[in-house]
Protein backbone atom coordinates (compact mmCIF):
# COMPACT_ATOMS: atom_id res chain seq x y z
CA UNK A 1 0.00 0.00 0.00
CA UNK A 2 1.24 3.48 -0.86
CA UNK A 3 1.32 5.98 2.00
CA UNK A 4 1.03 8.95 -0.38
CA UNK A 5 -2.37 9.98 -1.74
CA UNK A 6 -3.62 12.61 -4.23
CA UNK A 7 -4.20 16.00 -2.64
CA UNK A 8 -1.18 15.71 -0.37
CA UNK A 9 2.12 17.55 -0.50
CA UNK A 10 5.33 15.51 -0.65
CA UNK A 11 8.27 17.78 0.14
CA UNK A 12 8.37 20.28 -2.77
CA UNK A 13 5.71 18.48 -4.81
CA UNK A 14 1.92 18.55 -4.80
CA UNK A 15 0.38 15.16 -5.61
CA UNK A 16 -2.47 15.53 -8.08
CA UNK A 17 -3.58 12.12 -9.30
CA UNK A 18 -2.64 8.46 -9.68
CA UNK A 19 -1.31 7.58 -13.13
CA UNK A 20 -0.48 3.92 -12.73
CA UNK A 21 0.54 1.19 -10.35
CA UNK A 22 3.91 -0.31 -11.27
CA UNK A 23 4.68 -3.46 -9.32
CA UNK A 24 5.57 -2.37 -5.81
CA UNK A 25 5.21 1.36 -6.50
CA UNK A 26 2.60 3.92 -7.52
CA UNK A 27 3.19 6.61 -10.14
CA UNK A 28 1.54 9.98 -9.56
CA UNK A 29 1.13 13.12 -11.60
CA UNK A 30 2.28 16.10 -9.59
CA UNK A 31 3.48 19.69 -9.66
CA UNK A 32 6.89 20.96 -8.61
CA UNK A 33 5.87 23.84 -6.32
CA UNK A 34 9.20 25.59 -6.92
CA UNK A 35 8.90 25.76 -10.71
CA UNK A 36 5.22 25.06 -11.43
CA UNK A 37 6.23 22.27 -13.84
CA UNK A 38 4.31 19.03 -14.15
CA UNK A 39 6.23 15.94 -13.05
CA UNK A 40 5.74 12.21 -12.65
CA UNK A 41 6.52 10.89 -9.15
CA UNK A 42 7.20 7.20 -8.51
CA UNK A 43 6.66 6.31 -4.86
CA UNK A 44 7.41 2.81 -3.53
CA UNK A 45 4.80 1.09 -1.40
CA UNK A 46 5.51 0.89 2.32
CA UNK A 47 6.14 -2.87 2.29
CA UNK A 48 8.64 -2.45 -0.57
CA UNK A 49 10.88 0.04 1.21
CA UNK A 50 12.34 -2.69 3.41
CA UNK A 51 12.93 -5.08 0.49
CA UNK A 52 16.67 -5.02 -0.21
CA UNK A 53 16.34 -6.25 -3.80
CA UNK A 54 13.59 -3.75 -4.60
CA UNK A 55 15.57 -0.92 -3.00
CA UNK A 56 18.59 -1.78 -5.18
CA UNK A 57 16.39 -1.89 -8.27
CA UNK A 58 14.75 1.43 -7.36
CA UNK A 59 18.10 3.13 -6.80
CA UNK A 60 19.43 1.70 -10.05
CA UNK A 61 16.45 3.06 -11.98
CA UNK A 62 17.14 6.51 -10.55
CA UNK A 63 20.87 6.24 -11.28
CA UNK A 64 20.28 5.19 -14.89
CA UNK A 65 17.65 7.88 -15.43
CA UNK A 66 19.93 10.63 -14.17
CA UNK A 67 22.81 9.71 -16.45
CA UNK A 68 20.75 9.37 -19.66
CA UNK A 69 20.07 12.67 -21.40
CA UNK A 70 18.24 12.22 -24.69
CA UNK A 71 14.98 13.69 -26.07
CA UNK A 72 13.61 10.17 -26.47
CA UNK A 73 14.07 9.28 -22.79
CA UNK A 74 12.27 10.70 -19.76
CA UNK A 75 14.58 12.75 -17.55
CA UNK A 76 15.03 11.86 -13.90
CA UNK A 77 15.57 14.88 -11.67
CA UNK A 78 18.16 14.88 -8.91
CA UNK A 79 16.96 16.16 -5.57
CA UNK A 80 18.93 15.35 -2.42
CA UNK A 81 16.46 17.14 -0.16
CA UNK A 82 13.82 14.44 0.18
CA UNK A 83 12.12 13.15 3.29
CA UNK A 84 11.70 9.62 1.91
CA UNK A 85 12.54 7.44 -1.10
CA UNK A 86 10.88 8.35 -4.41
CA UNK A 87 11.83 9.24 -7.98
CA UNK A 88 10.82 12.43 -9.78
CA UNK A 89 10.72 12.39 -13.58
CA UNK A 90 9.77 14.85 -16.27
CA UNK A 91 6.14 14.71 -17.33
CA UNK A 92 5.91 13.14 -20.80
CA UNK A 93 3.07 14.57 -22.86
CA UNK A 94 1.22 12.08 -25.00
CA UNK A 95 -0.14 8.59 -24.53
CA UNK A 96 1.32 5.08 -24.37
CA UNK A 97 1.89 3.33 -27.67
CA UNK A 98 -0.46 0.67 -26.29
CA UNK A 99 -3.30 3.20 -26.30
CA UNK A 100 -2.54 4.09 -29.93
CA UNK A 101 -2.60 0.39 -30.88
CA UNK A 102 -5.92 -0.08 -29.11
CA UNK A 103 -7.35 2.90 -30.98
CA UNK A 104 -6.07 2.05 -34.47
CA UNK A 105 -5.65 -1.73 -34.24
CA UNK A 106 -3.07 -1.46 -37.05
CA UNK A 107 -0.71 1.47 -37.64
CA UNK A 108 -0.15 2.59 -41.27
CA UNK A 109 3.19 1.36 -42.61
CA UNK A 110 4.83 4.78 -43.00
CA UNK A 111 3.83 5.81 -39.49
CA UNK A 112 4.90 2.49 -37.94
CA UNK A 113 8.33 2.81 -39.58
CA UNK A 114 8.64 6.44 -38.45
CA UNK A 115 7.84 5.50 -34.84
CA UNK A 116 10.25 2.56 -34.96
CA UNK A 117 13.06 4.77 -36.27
CA UNK A 118 12.60 7.14 -33.33
CA UNK A 119 12.70 4.23 -30.90
CA UNK A 120 15.88 3.03 -32.64
CA UNK A 121 17.47 6.44 -32.11
CA UNK A 122 16.70 6.37 -28.37
CA UNK A 123 17.89 2.76 -28.05
CA UNK A 124 21.16 3.49 -29.84
CA UNK A 125 21.86 6.20 -27.28
CA UNK A 126 20.84 3.97 -24.35
CA UNK A 127 22.96 1.04 -25.52
CA UNK A 128 25.96 3.27 -26.21
CA UNK A 129 25.87 4.20 -22.51
CA UNK A 130 26.00 0.59 -21.37
CA UNK A 131 22.30 0.30 -20.53
CA UNK A 132 19.83 -2.33 -21.71
CA UNK A 133 16.13 -1.60 -21.12
CA UNK A 134 15.03 -5.28 -20.94
CA UNK A 135 11.30 -4.48 -20.74
CA UNK A 136 10.46 -2.73 -23.99
CA UNK A 137 6.74 -2.89 -24.72
CA UNK A 138 4.03 -0.51 -25.96
CA UNK A 139 3.13 0.40 -22.36
CA UNK A 140 6.66 1.74 -21.82
CA UNK A 141 6.74 4.04 -24.84
CA UNK A 142 4.97 7.40 -24.72
CA UNK A 143 4.07 8.95 -28.08
CA UNK A 144 2.93 12.54 -28.62
CA UNK A 145 0.79 14.14 -31.31
CA UNK A 146 3.81 14.48 -33.62
CA UNK A 147 4.88 10.86 -33.13
CA UNK A 148 7.83 11.84 -30.97
CA UNK A 149 8.54 9.12 -28.44
CA UNK A 150 9.91 8.77 -24.94
CA UNK A 151 11.08 5.55 -23.35
CA UNK A 152 9.92 5.17 -19.77
CA UNK A 153 10.30 2.69 -16.90
CA UNK A 154 13.89 1.52 -16.67
CA UNK A 155 12.94 -0.48 -13.58
CA UNK A 156 14.56 -3.73 -14.73
CA UNK A 157 17.17 -2.15 -16.98
CA UNK A 158 20.68 -3.55 -16.91
CA UNK A 159 23.47 -1.10 -16.18
CA UNK A 160 26.98 -2.16 -17.11
CA UNK A 161 28.31 -0.24 -14.16
CA UNK A 162 26.11 -1.87 -11.52
CA UNK A 163 26.11 -5.22 -9.77
CA UNK A 164 24.21 -7.89 -11.64
CA UNK A 165 20.91 -9.03 -10.14
CA UNK A 166 20.44 -12.77 -10.25
CA UNK A 167 17.44 -14.70 -11.49
CA UNK A 168 16.57 -15.45 -7.88
CA UNK A 169 14.38 -12.37 -8.10
CA UNK A 170 12.44 -13.27 -11.22
CA UNK A 171 10.38 -10.11 -11.54
CA UNK A 172 13.56 -8.01 -11.38
CA UNK A 173 15.12 -9.49 -14.50
CA UNK A 174 12.44 -10.67 -16.87
CA UNK A 175 10.36 -8.59 -19.22
CA UNK A 176 6.80 -9.03 -20.48
CA UNK A 177 5.75 -12.39 -22.05
CA UNK A 178 4.74 -10.99 -25.45
CA UNK A 179 8.03 -9.11 -25.94
CA UNK A 180 10.70 -11.02 -24.01
CA UNK A 181 13.51 -12.45 -26.13
CA UNK A 182 14.16 -16.20 -26.49
CA UNK A 183 17.47 -15.94 -24.63
CA UNK A 184 15.74 -14.30 -21.65
CA UNK A 185 13.11 -17.06 -21.63
CA UNK A 186 15.87 -19.64 -21.25
CA UNK A 187 17.42 -17.83 -18.30
CA UNK A 188 20.02 -15.54 -19.85
CA UNK A 189 20.24 -11.92 -18.84
CA UNK A 190 19.98 -10.53 -22.36
CA UNK A 191 21.79 -7.61 -23.96
CA UNK A 192 21.08 -4.85 -26.48
CA UNK A 193 19.93 -7.45 -29.00
CA UNK A 194 17.17 -8.45 -26.58
CA UNK A 195 15.80 -4.91 -26.82
CA UNK A 196 15.93 -5.17 -30.63
CA UNK A 197 13.96 -8.42 -30.50
CA UNK A 198 11.26 -6.63 -28.48
CA UNK A 199 11.28 -3.77 -30.98
CA UNK A 200 10.84 -6.26 -33.83
CA UNK A 201 7.82 -7.71 -32.02
CA UNK A 202 6.34 -4.22 -31.62
CA UNK A 203 6.87 -3.42 -35.31
CA UNK A 204 5.15 -6.71 -36.20
CA UNK A 205 2.27 -5.77 -33.89
CA UNK A 206 1.95 -2.24 -35.26
CA UNK A 207 1.75 -3.54 -38.84
CA UNK A 208 -0.48 -6.59 -38.31
CA UNK A 209 -2.59 -5.72 -35.28
CA UNK A 210 -1.45 -8.82 -33.39
CA UNK A 211 1.58 -10.09 -31.54
CA UNK A 212 3.63 -12.80 -33.28
CA UNK A 213 3.54 -15.39 -30.48
CA UNK A 214 0.42 -16.94 -29.01
CA UNK A 215 -0.76 -19.04 -26.12
CA UNK A 216 -3.44 -19.37 -23.44
CA UNK A 217 -1.10 -18.16 -20.67
CA UNK A 218 2.25 -16.36 -20.24
CA UNK A 219 4.25 -19.59 -20.05
CA UNK A 220 2.78 -20.86 -23.32
CA UNK A 221 3.39 -17.51 -25.01
CA UNK A 222 7.04 -17.52 -24.03
CA UNK A 223 7.45 -21.15 -24.98
CA UNK A 224 5.87 -20.50 -28.39
CA UNK A 225 8.82 -18.37 -29.53
CA UNK A 226 11.20 -21.24 -28.72
CA UNK A 227 9.26 -23.78 -30.79
CA UNK A 228 7.29 -22.03 -33.51
CA UNK A 229 7.73 -19.31 -36.12
CA UNK A 230 5.24 -16.44 -36.31
CA UNK A 231 2.77 -16.12 -39.15
CA UNK A 232 4.54 -14.07 -41.86
CA UNK A 233 3.31 -10.45 -41.72
CA UNK A 234 2.53 -10.50 -45.45
CA UNK A 235 0.07 -13.34 -44.89
CA UNK A 236 -1.84 -11.04 -42.57
CA UNK A 237 -1.49 -7.89 -44.67
CA UNK A 238 -0.19 -8.21 -48.24
CA UNK A 239 0.59 -4.46 -48.41
CA UNK A 240 3.62 -5.04 -46.16
CA UNK A 241 6.61 -5.20 -48.49
CA UNK A 242 8.89 -8.27 -48.67
CA UNK A 243 11.77 -6.00 -47.64
CA UNK A 244 9.97 -4.80 -44.51
CA UNK A 245 9.00 -8.37 -43.66
CA UNK A 246 12.64 -9.37 -43.98
CA UNK A 247 13.65 -6.57 -41.60
CA UNK A 248 11.13 -7.81 -39.03
CA UNK A 249 12.44 -11.36 -39.38
CA UNK A 250 16.00 -10.16 -38.91
CA UNK A 251 15.07 -8.29 -35.72
CA UNK A 252 13.24 -11.34 -34.35
CA UNK A 253 15.82 -14.03 -35.06
CA UNK A 254 15.79 -16.64 -32.30
CA UNK A 255 19.56 -16.70 -32.18
CA UNK A 256 20.79 -13.27 -31.01
CA UNK A 257 23.99 -13.75 -33.03
CA UNK A 258 21.86 -13.66 -36.21
CA UNK A 259 19.88 -10.62 -35.08
CA UNK A 260 20.70 -6.97 -35.77
CA UNK A 261 23.76 -6.14 -33.68
CA UNK A 262 22.75 -2.52 -33.03
CA UNK A 263 19.73 -0.26 -33.23
CA UNK A 264 21.68 1.78 -35.76
CA UNK A 265 21.86 -1.23 -38.09
CA UNK A 266 18.12 -1.78 -37.82
CA UNK A 267 17.44 1.89 -38.49
CA UNK A 268 19.69 1.84 -41.55
CA UNK A 269 17.69 -0.97 -43.15
CA UNK A 270 14.39 0.76 -42.34
CA UNK A 271 15.68 3.92 -44.05
CA UNK A 272 17.07 2.00 -47.06
CA UNK A 273 14.48 -0.70 -47.62
CA UNK A 274 15.12 -0.83 -51.36
CA UNK A 275 18.61 -2.15 -50.63
CA UNK A 276 17.41 -4.95 -48.34
CA UNK A 277 17.92 -8.38 -49.89
CA UNK A 278 14.83 -10.56 -49.77
CA UNK A 279 16.15 -14.04 -49.16
CA UNK A 280 14.52 -17.28 -48.20
CA UNK A 281 14.61 -17.86 -44.47
CA UNK A 282 13.37 -21.38 -43.73
CA UNK A 283 13.22 -20.74 -40.00
CA UNK A 284 10.95 -17.73 -40.36
CA UNK A 285 9.42 -17.77 -43.81
CA UNK A 286 7.64 -21.10 -43.46
CA UNK A 287 5.43 -20.65 -40.43
CA UNK A 288 4.64 -23.95 -38.82
CA UNK A 289 1.06 -25.12 -38.87
CA UNK A 290 -0.81 -24.12 -35.77
CA UNK A 291 -2.82 -26.90 -34.18
CA UNK A 292 -6.51 -26.35 -33.61
CA UNK A 293 -6.10 -26.90 -29.90
CA UNK A 294 -3.38 -25.90 -27.46
CA UNK A 295 -3.77 -29.28 -25.79
CA UNK A 296 -2.49 -30.86 -29.01
CA UNK A 297 0.40 -28.40 -29.04
CA UNK A 298 1.37 -29.33 -25.51
CA UNK A 299 1.38 -33.05 -26.23
CA UNK A 300 3.19 -32.60 -29.55
CA UNK A 301 5.94 -30.36 -28.26
CA UNK A 302 6.18 -31.46 -24.62
CA UNK A 303 9.60 -33.13 -25.04
CA UNK A 304 11.07 -29.86 -26.39
CA UNK A 305 9.10 -27.35 -24.41
CA UNK A 306 9.15 -28.88 -20.94
CA UNK A 307 12.62 -27.67 -19.95
CA UNK A 308 12.09 -23.88 -20.33
CA UNK A 309 8.66 -24.16 -18.68
CA UNK A 310 10.16 -25.98 -15.68
CA UNK A 311 12.92 -23.38 -15.46
CA UNK A 312 10.40 -20.55 -15.47
CA UNK A 313 8.21 -22.24 -12.83
CA UNK A 314 11.20 -22.84 -10.58
CA UNK A 315 12.32 -19.21 -10.85
CA UNK A 316 8.78 -18.02 -10.23
CA UNK A 317 8.63 -20.14 -7.07
CA UNK A 318 11.97 -18.84 -5.80
CA UNK A 319 10.93 -15.24 -6.49
CA UNK A 320 7.76 -15.67 -4.46
CA UNK A 321 9.46 -17.58 -1.63
CA UNK A 322 12.72 -15.75 -0.85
Amino acid sequence: MCSVQPGQQLDHYFIESVIAHSGMATIFRGTDLRTGCQVAIKVPHMEAESDVAFFERFRREEEIGQKLKHPGITKVFRDDDRSRIYIVKEWAEGKPLRTLLNELHKVPVDRAVRITLKICDALEYVHSHGVVHRDLKPENIIIDADDNIKLIDFGIAGNAGSRRLTFGKLSNTMGTPDYISPEQVTGKRGDARSDLFALGVMLYEMLTGRTPFEGPNPLAIMNDRLLNDPVPPRKIDWTISPQLQRIIYHAMERNPDKRYATAKDLAYDLEHQDAVSVIENPEMHEAKRRHSSWQQDIFSYAPLGLIPILIFMLLFYVARHP
